[in-house]
């Protein structure tokens, strides 16, 4: 059974800060300029290396400020109560989370996690079945990496963007085929690491 990163299971999960800073991924791997840990940037260079020829890995976005992280949260609850009236706030705490985690757990509020797909040698994005943060809804839960009903070509392209950042130690978020993780709580619980090895950061340290 699927994590939800609502889950008390991942906040459970103590944090041991390792005090890595953030840093900011190379132009090619990253036009917009995300930042990451400096571990995390690391494996994602790494990750790209091991691609096939003509195929790059694009991070559209890491480091998220905890602002910025509630507004998604706000938004989306907000779409979730129009869609269902009646839930109650465990229910959506549970169905939000499946889009955008709780504060106290977020991976980008860490500097742990990015969005990613995968491009071609023109810089145009591959076929993965959905665009990158398209909600359940949107998708009709195309968005979930093992999904089905995308065809062969986005099912191969999932393949080979987990062969690659597995191999770096990065987890899936199940719900999410682009958000992908290391050092953060939710990693940790997936691999049995006894702590993360990154918390929350404010932005004033991204700046």
């Amino acid at each position: 059974m699927t994590i939800l990163l609502s889950d008390p299971r991942v906040r459970a999960v103590p944090v041991v800060e390792n005090g890595e800073p953030l840093v900011r991924l190379p132009h090619e791997l990253s036009p917009a300029g995300a930042l990451v840990r400096a571990g995390l940037a690391e494996r994602l260079v790494a990750a790209d290396r091991r691609l096939p020829a003509g195929v790059r890995l694009r991070v559209v976005e890491g480091f998220r400020p905890v602002a910025e992280q509630r507004a998604i949260i706000a938004r989306y609850d907000g779409e979730l109560r129009a869609l269902h009236p009646e839930i109650d706030a465990v229910e959506l705490a549970r169905l939000s989370s499946r889009f955008v985690a709780p504060v106290e757990v977020a991976p980008h509020v860490a500097g742990a996690a990015v969005d990613l797909t995968l491009v071609d040698v023109l810089g145009d994005e591959l076929d993965l079945g959905t665009a990158i943060d398209a909600t359940p809804e949107q998708s009709d839960g195309r968005c979930w990496f093992a999904a089905a009903g995308i065809g062969p070509d986005a099912r191969a392209h999932r393949a080979l963007l987990a062969d690659v950042l597995e191999e770096q130690e990065l987890v899936n978020y199940p719900t999410e085929w682009w958000h992908w993780s290391y050092g953060d709580r939710y990693w940790a619980l997936t691999i049995g690491a006894p702590q993360a090895l990154y918390g929350p950061l404010s932005a004033a340290v991204a700046a």
